[in-house]
Formats: structure tokens, sequence, C-alpha cells
């Protein structure tokens, strides 16, 4: 069994988590973890308020991010994310930072949910194909629940505004729905940037979470397997992206799915990673996958 000291793979405020960064750095503290990753969708904007805690609670904060890459194949229309972790020196280039900001946000913002609330409306609309709305959703409403738009603010907004369940929002945006736009960038638009910083340590997120059986929020709307499985040519291939590392250590792979990482990891020559997915202290809680002592040290070396 991995006894993990170091959570590699959570969200603040900063994306679509319940936590701040100083609050997430102070809850992984508390429960005696070495370190703990800090990886928004998209953005790096909350990893300085992190590191600030982590400094001043002497607990190591991995700073990265979880990018969102869309892909439009005849087997698989979505996205899946991709892990970079970014050493702390890197963190400080300004330059740096201004090009993972823009390449990051060509995948998301308002454009992004004005085609998404545009196709949900003509679908699902008072006036669509499945008239499940009683009013036409608007992107005001969606927008004004964050900085940094997801599928989650807009779930929120369709079951607190909009009155619908479960079953019905997941028929709005999940990734099989007919009123579906993928998030994210395609995967050359991120080239660019992985050529220019070689010294990021480049993961794929939960490869076998889509195909976790049952009702979990942990596959939400990832895809199985398989699909990830004729996929990893592309991640694998330093002309495009390449990969460092394969997340191993998730609380949506169940045990056959992490011995199957494992083996594909040492396949690849990649580095075994894990983290909770932490977005909440309930649903998705901090604390329940990581890397251990080991792993961690591996990682270290790496970034540094």
């Amino acid at each position: 069994m991995n006894h993990f000291v170091a959570d590699l793979h959570n969200h603040t405020t900063a994306s679509d988590g319940e936590y701040t960064p100083a609050e997430l750095v102070r809850a992984a503290h508390a429960l005696g973890l070495q370190a703990i990753g800090v990886t928004d969708h998209d953005t790096l904007q909350g990893l300085d308020e992190a590191l600030a805690t982590g400094a001043r609670l002497g607990l190591c904060v991995l700073p990265g991010v979880e990018v969102s890459l869309r892909f439009r194949r005849a087997e698989f229309v979505g996205t899946l994310h991709y892990l970079l972790y970014i050493p702390l020196a890197l963190l400080t280039d300004v330059e740096f930072r201004a090009q993972a900001t823009a390449v990051f946000a060509q995948g998301r913002g308002a454009a992004l949910v004005q085609a998404r609330v545009a196709a949900i409306n003509a679908k699902f609309g008072p006036q669509g194909k499945w008239p499940l709305l009683q009013r036409p959703l608007t992107a005001d409403e969606v927008m004004a629940q964050g900085q940094n738009i997801t599928r989650r603010h807009f779930a929120q907004v369709l079951r607190r505004h909009h009155g619908l369940e479960e079953a019905q929002i997941n028929q709005l945006i999940a990734n099989d729905s007919p009123a579906y736009v993928p998030s994210g960038i395609e995967p050359g638009l991120l080239t660019p940037l992985l050529r220019a910083y070689p010294q990021l340590v480049r993961v794929l997120a939960h490869p076998a979470a889509g195909s976790f059986p049952g009702k979990s929020l942990y596959n939400e709307v990832l895809p199985p397997l398989a699909v990830v499985e004729r996929l990893m040519p592309e991640f694998l291939d330093e002309r495009v992206l390449g990969l460092d590392g394969l997340e191993v250590y998730y609380p949506g792979h169940t045990p056959e799915h992490k011995a199957l990482m494992a083996t594909w990891a040492r396949r690849y020559g990649l580095l075994p990673t894990g983290g909770s997915d932490c977005h909440d202290r309930t649903k998705r809680p901090l604390g329940v996958a990581g890397v251990n002592q080991t792993e961690l040290d591996v990682l270290w070396q790496r970034l540094a």
C-alpha cells in the first residue's frame, strides 16, 4: 500500500475549489503532509498566496497548473487534463508567467462561456428541441460564479437558478450532450511553451478515472481508459506534448487501475505521481491520495 506524504493535485478558489490557496495549505499542514501540490485549472493566480502560506508554516508547496486540453477525434470529443509542475525559479520569471497565462486563457474565459450558453439555449432553451429550461440561460449568471469558469459553475447555476436535477444537468453539460462545447486548448497550442521551458514537469492527470465503476464525482465526464490509451501516443510524442509523469494514485482509480497505471509508468519511464484532486471539504476532500517519500524525492530532483 502506498503510504503517501505529499498530495500533489488540488484546487482552490483560483479556479473551482472551495478552499482559498492559504486555507488549502493550512489544511494540508493540519493533516501532517510534507508537501502539497496546488494545481488550479488553467491559471497560476493562486500560487503566490499558497507559497507564502507554505513558507510561514514550513510546508513545501509544489506550484503547478492543470491544463485543459481539447480533443476532437472520432472516438472522443472532450477535454483531458495535463498537469504541469513548475520549478520555483521559473515561477518568478515574468516572461514565463505572461506567456503561460496567455496560452491557458485561450481555452476558457468569456468566449467559451458564451459559446456554451448559446449551444445550451439552442438545444435545451424554451424554444429548443428539448426545452428543459423555463427561461434562457445567460452568460452573465454563469460568469458571476467566479473568475475562471468551469463545468462546475455551469452546474451550480443550472441547479440553483433553473431548478434542474443532476440527471438533467448532465443532459446539458456532459461530454455526450448535443450542446457540449469542449473547454481547453488544442494540444499544439501548448507546444511552444513546453519547448521554451523544458524544466516544466509534464504529467497526465487521472488517466483511468473515466473507467471508475459506478457513480463517482471523480469520473465525471472523463473518457474511458480505452480512449486514453489510444491517445497516449500523442501525449508521449515530444514533438507535441511529451510526458515526464503519470498520475497513478488517484481516488477515482480502482486498485486494478492503480496497478495498471504503475505498469504504464514503468513501461514508458514516467514518474508516478498522485493526489486527491481536492475541490471541497466533503465530496472531494484533501488528503486521500498522494505519493510516498521516495516518489516525492524523485519529483523534487526533477524540478531542481
